[in-house]
Order: structure tokens, then C-alpha cells, then sequence
């Protein structure tokens, strides 16, 4: 059973984070006006409302945000879809535009194809961009984050969490590892 090691991020840390990556999509973007942020449903979902609100707060207009699940296209689990199509709730279209792609960790990049995939599947946009909370390498796939809160370099034995207060009740970043 891991224990946990360290908390490497409380609530406030996260907030500066989120801020900071808002005003970064922001600049590099050229505004939000053709912005759109889809969150890999769970967690990602969260830091996508996060981003948005802070965005939306910066640029004096509301940021569209979806959510998607990226299991069908996966090709590291078996398709939770019987239909093999990505489930998305998107109140937007994709087309022609900047996707910034949310996820609360970028580990093995397997989440991150899957989930360009599942963009792809629903039209064909401008850009794609990724956002992630924490980056803690070892990478399988070529994949980096265009917009990163925190870099945790960490072993393979150990686990990254991020807290939401939707799932856990509160907000924050923690390290567990096998028990010494």
C-alpha cells in the first residue's frame, strides 16, 4: 500500500498555478476569442472549469469548456464505449479552433493521443495544446505540455494525486510512495 510522502502543492499553490497557466493561453493564444477547453474527464475536467474561469476572468468573456472521455480510444484498456466513439459533452464545435486539451498529470502521454484522437473524431481544429497541472516524466510517447503548473520529477514507483474538492474535498498536489 503506497503512504503518502509528501504534499507537494496545497490549495494556494494550485490557484497561483491555474492563474498563471490562464495568462500564458491567454499570450501565446492571441486572446481566448477562438479558444476552446476540453478536460479528460475526471480530473482534467476540473482543471479545465479552473482555467476557463480564470481566462474567461482575464479576457472579460466566457471561455467555452467540454469534458471527454477518452477510453475508446485508448490502446492500453479495453473501450468502455460499445460503440468505440469518444463521449464528449461539447457545447461547441471543435472546428477551426484552438483546443486546449486538459489533464491533471501528464505521465506515459497515452492519455494525450487518445485523447488528440477523440478531438480529431469530432472535427478538425486550428490547433491542439496541452495543459496539465503536473508534468513528472517518463514519457512513452513524444508528447510535452504546452502549458505546464509544475514539473515533479519522480520515480516510476511513485504516484502523483491531485486533489479537487468535486472528488476529495479539497485542492492540492500529494506524493505517495511504497511503504520504507
Amino acid at each position: 500500500m503506497d503512504v503518502l510522502k509528501n504534499r507537494i502543492m496545497d490549495s494556494a499553490s494550485v490557484e497561483r498555478c491555474v492563474t498563471r497557466m490562464a495568462h500564458e493561453i491567454n499570450e501565446r493564444c492571441g486572446g481566448a476569442e477562438n479558444v476552446v477547453i476540453i478536460g479528460i474527464k475526471r480530473r482534467g475536467l476540473c482543471l479545465a472549469r479552473m482555467i476557463a474561469d480564470r481566462l474567461g476572468a482575464i479576457t472579460g468573456g466566457p471561455v467555452p469548456c467540454g469534458e471527454l472521455d477518452v477510453g475508446p480510444f485508448r490502446d492500453d484498456r479495453p473501450s468502455s464505449s460499445p460503440d468505440g466513439k469518444a463521449a464528449a459533452s461539447l457545447p461547441f464545435s471543435v472546428e477551426g479552433r484552438t483546443v486546449i486539451i486538459t489533464d491533471d498529470v501528464l505521465y506515459t502521454g497515452r492519455t494525450v493521443r487518445a485523447a488528440i484522437g477523440a478531438v480529431f473524431s469530432m472535427g478538425r481544429p486550428a490547433a491542439i495544446r496541452l495543459a496539465v497541472l503536473v508534468d513528472r516524466g517518463h514519457r512513452e510517447l513524444p508528447f510535452r505540455a504546452d502549458f505546464v503548473g509544475k514539473n515533479i520529477p519522480t520515480s516510476r514507483s511513485e504516484t502523483v494525486r491531485v486533489l479537487f474538492p468535486e472528488f476529495d474535498g479539497d485542492l492540492g498536489v500529494e506524493l505517495y510512495g511504497e511503504r520504507s
